[in-house]
């Protein structure tokens, strides 16, 4: 079993950094014990995965559509920037569930966006943010999340096994996402069954969904594999099922829409 810490981009670095300093600061505003008291806030989950299953097995394209107001390589990307309405957009759209960015640095996000789009509607959220400290997972699950996501690019093996046994202990889902092999390799020995293949490489931020088509040979039949970035169209979808996927997370190509729902709905291939 592989067990080397990996190696992150600069940029990953500098966010993981800065990212353990916020959850420092978060420790000392508010201690441990003081958020675990708060957990009944976060209401029962939703079952993240289960519903990802569930529009599988009916012959839909599971659809996790993302809601992000910039991001790192892209800046700003929606100004009139709303989650609720935006929720709302996405699941009359036919979404099966969302991701919602929490980052503020690097993605101008809030825990809020997260609080807010959740309370619009009924679909399964995924919070979306750089999770490296159990801390982090209660967090999450107090302000509603119903899955979490871990970057193996950020995480040793010991701590990825760390922060997943608590999501699973608080009832939540996690999406384990993967850049290339090695770090699929130490993905399969978690137990999860969500598997994310991210088509961006975090070192030169290109994207190709050639990454998917080849990494998606090594996953096992009995994990729910989520194709993540570069996809546009229903046929991208289309082309990604036949490599395996079984759902997908679309941010930024519907984000750039005027007509959410409508984008929405022309991606899953339902638009009349």
């Amino acid at each position: 079993m592989p067990n080397a810490t990996p190696i992150a981009s600069d940029t990953l670095a500098k966010i993981c950094a800065s990212t353990r300093e916020h959850v420092e600061a978060c420790k000392a505003a508010t201690p441990l014990a003081e958020l675990e008291a708060r957990l009944p806030e976060g209401g029962l989950p939703r079952g993240f995965t289960r519903a990802l299953e569930g529009a599988h097995a009916d012959n839909q394209f599971a659809l996790i559509a993302e809601i992000k107001k910039a991001s790192p390589s892209k800046g700003l990307i929606r100004p009139d920037f709303d989650p609720p309405l935006l929720a709302e957009a996405y699941k009359a759209g036919g979404a099966t569930c969302l991701s919602i960015l929490t980052d503020r640095p690097y993605f101008q996000g809030h825990d809020d966006y997260l609080v807010d789009a959740r309370a619009a509607v009924d679909l399964p959220c995924l919070r979306k943010d750089f999770m490296l400290d159990p801390y982090q997972i209660v967090e999450s699950r107090v302000l509603g999340a119903d899955c979490i996501l871990l970057i193996m690019a950020c995480l040793s093996d010991g701590q990825a096994q760390e922060l997943l046994g608590k999501a699973t202990e608080l009832g939540m889902d996690a999406l384990i996402e993967v850049h290339d092999e090695a770090e699929l390799e130490r993905a399969l020995e978690l137990p999860s069954p969500l598997i994310g293949i991210n088509n961006r490489n975090l070192k030169t931020l290109e994207v190709s969904l050639e990454t998917f088509k080849t990494l998606s040979r090594q996953v096992p039949e009995n994990r729910l594999l989520v194709a993540e970035s570069g996809l546009y169209s229903h046929v991208d979808l289309i082309d990604m099922s036949a490599y395996g996927a079984r759902a997908y997370l679309v941010g930024e190509s519907l984000m750039r829409q005027d007509n959410v729902t409508a984008a929405t709905k022309e991606l899953l291939g339902t638009a009349a």
